[in-house]
């Protein structure tokens, strides 16, 4: 099978949603209740919010297809820097999902090194993201492309304050 790694299309942004909602929720469901995740799946993470994302000029989506089917997808946002970073000239990676069925298949490998190349062509000094500080999968998988923690701030899931480690990659020019 081949995987083709491209910038995702206005025609994608059903199915991004969808990837979106469903690999969140394959994710991090058994870590929560069930109020907690239907608070958040319906308040900040409808089909309709997540589909607005792709038209924010500061967003850019990088999909990922096997045979034509969306496997994966890496939002990077122009985003506010956290209060750690200051005035540096950064940029976030916001997300990369994978569904379950693509996990093994070098779906988030060859979405990380797509993010890391535009990274270098914005003429950015770092990256940054948050991640679940249980998500010791996901950690494992940044620590593997030198990202360091560097803080910690809140994430609100329905109604419960959990704590997202934020982590830093310097990027230098190819």
């Amino acid at each position: 099978m081949s995987l083709i790694i491209r910038q995702a299309q206005p025609a994608d942004a059903a199915d991004i949603a969808a990837l979106s909602r469903q690999t969140f929720y394959d994710t991090f469901a058994a870590f929560n209740t069930k109020e907690d995740m239907d608070k958040f799946m319906n308040e900040s993470f409808s089909m309709d919010q997540l589909m607005a994302e792709l038209d924010m000029p500061d967003n850019t989506f990088i999909a990922a297809l096997l045979e034509d089917e969306l496997v994966g997808y890496a939002k990077i946002t122009e985003s506010r820097n956290p209060p750690e970073l200051g005035n540096t000239n950064a940029i976030e990676i916001g997300r990369i999902y994978a569904a379950q069925k693509a996990i093994g298949h070098g779906i988030g490998k060859a979405l990380m090194e797509e993010c890391l190349s535009l990274a270098v062509l914005k003429n950015k000094q770092l990256v940054w993201l948050g991640v679940w500080e249980r998500n010791e999968r996901a950690i494992s998988f940044y620590k593997k492309f030198g990202f360091e923690k560097f803080g910690e701030h809140d994430f609100v899931l329905g109604n419960d304050v959990q704590t997202d480690w934020l982590m830093k990659k310097e990027i230098h020019a190819l």
